[in-house]
């Protein structure tokens, strides 16, 4: 197992260097001049020259990427261009809250998703079957921002049941959560209504009936643990919807964290906050789909033995 993990971060090297590069090239070639944005529209071409020269952007470009990559390969991000202010610790700062966002958005995916494709595969072609698929379908096709929105006029404005906007409290994660989570859910439960609909019919299945187990022995000790291949494999895919959907959400809801923290960036074309924010990000995928990876050998033994 210790050189099936090593194996995969060696095979992630790639990964996160193509990442570096891929984020470098596109910030340079956005328009725009990052030391005239600081600098201000008033600032003279000498203010400009010496933001430039402060930055190393007066630098050729090649020789811009090897100190970016040799920085960033040791941890250090550099400082940020609009406050100065160490890219670590801003990043630090805001991290913790977008984690707690993107975890409580997984875990509702995850809860909603598994009962609702569970039961939409048991009641397959039923009511509540047809119930279940349309929701997963509106699910999955409802825009975060137009959701976050509905969200915040039913019950903030007119319900007055939650906070809209802002951090600090439970209360201020229940809408941002929800807003983020349902298009997980609704990918999960497709996939666990078709995972358990494969495995449910499969011959093992006939005869663990047929030798008089009940019917929920058979579903939940068995055919749920063979459809759970799938189901696990997306959760990887899942997380990262959660992280990156974090950018609209923290928008839409005015929540610090490292999504709103990127648009500011962006907006202000501070270099060194979006490089490290995407780079972190990165790294978080990473690890969530090797932490994926592993856990195929204790839901499969057959991926156990084979390793």
């Amino acid at each position: 197992m210790v050189k099936y993990i090593l194996n995969r971060l060696i095979v992630s090297i790639p990964v996160i260097l193509g990442s570096l590069t891929l984020v470098f090239l596109i910030i340079h070639w956005l328009p725009g001049d990052p030391a005239q944005m600081i600098a201000g529209e008033d600032a003279s071409p000498e203010r400009i020259d010496y933001l430039r020269k402060q930055f190393g952007l007066d630098q050729p470009l090649w020789q811009q990427y090897a100190v970016y990559l040799w920085k960033s390969i040791r941890g250090d991000f550099g400082h940020s261009f609009a406050n100065s202010q160490p890219v670590i610790d801003r990043l630090l700062a805001q991290l913790p809250a977008t984690l707690s966002l993107a975890l409580l958005s997984t875990i509702f995916a995850i809860i909603v998703g598994f009962i609702l494709g569970v039961l939409s595969a048991v009641y397959q072609n039923r009511v509540l079957d047809y119930i279940v698929r349309v929701i997963s379908l509106l699910g999955v096709s409802m825009p975060k921002f137009w959701l976050g929105i509905l969200l915040i006029l039913v019950f903030s404005v007119h319900l007055q049941l939650l906070p809209a906007i802002g951090n600090g409290s439970f209360k201020q994660l229940i809408l941002p959560s929800f807003a983020l989570g349902v298009t997980g859910a609704g990918m999960l439960t497709r996939m666990v209504r078709n995972s358990v609909l494969e495995v449910i019919h499969e011959p093992f299945v006939v005869t663990l009936r047929a030798k008089g187990l009940s019917e929920k022995i058979v579903l939940y000790k068995h055919v749920l643990r063979n459809a759970l291949l799938p189901a696990v494999t997306i959760l990887g895919l899942l997380v990262g919807e959660m992280l990156s959907g974090a950018v609209v959400t923290e928008t839409v809801f005015s929540r610090q964290g490292l999504g709103k923290l990127v648009v500011d960036a962006i907006n202000q074309k501070d270099i060194p906050v979006i490089q490290a924010a995407i780079l972190i990000t990165g790294l978080f995928n990473i690890l969530v789909n090797l932490m994926v990876d592993v856990s195929y050998s204790y839901v499969d033994p057959r991926v156990r033995k084979s390793g």
